[in-house]
């Protein structure tokens, strides 16, 4: 059966690992493995440990950095040390961040941690076991959170 890592953070307003477990046990039967980080630049070392000490076949990263410009660098940075682990270990990592400053209000902050998670754990699903599926959606302008761009 395949494992399923997930590392959110508690730096985090919503509660984004709960979010991704729920979407992906509707879904499918797998084992999860959850950890629980301070901030986004410890998700690249948490999902490494996933795979690599608890053998999770994928991760998702959760996180949600702050609005400040500061905050955009440690994302960048916490991006980079998330590619680093995919390469590190073959194994794909699905970051899923959202910026505190992408809603417009709380409600719509709230709304768009939860979809993005959702729709990114549908797209761990997808992944694992009906990566055709992908491949039909390629060039189609998938955006996971607010409404797809749709094709050219």
């Amino acid at each position: 059966m395949p494992t399923i890592g997930i590392a959110d953070t508690t730096f985090a307003r919503y509660n984004m690992g709960r979010a991704a477990i729920d979407e992906i046990q509707k879904n499918v039967s797998v084992k999860i493995k959850r950890v629980t980080v301070p901030g986004i630049k410890d998700l690249p070392v948490a999902a490494k440990k996933l795979i690599e000490e608890e053998g999770c076949d994928i991760v998702m990263a959760l996180g949600m950095p702050g609005a400040k410009e500061q905050d955009k660098i440690c994302a960048h940075e916490a991006s980079q040390g998330i590619i680093m682990a995919q390469l590190m270990t073959n194994t794909h990592i699905i970051e899923v961040f959202v910026h505190e400053n992408e809603g417009k209000d709380e409600k719509e902050l709230a709304f768009l941690m939860d979809r993005r998670t959702r729709e990114h754990a549908l797209n761990v699903i997808k992944l694992l076991f009906k990566p055709e599926k992908l491949i039909r959606e390629a060039g189609t302008g998938q955006r996971q959170g607010f409404e797809d761009a749709g094709p050219l």
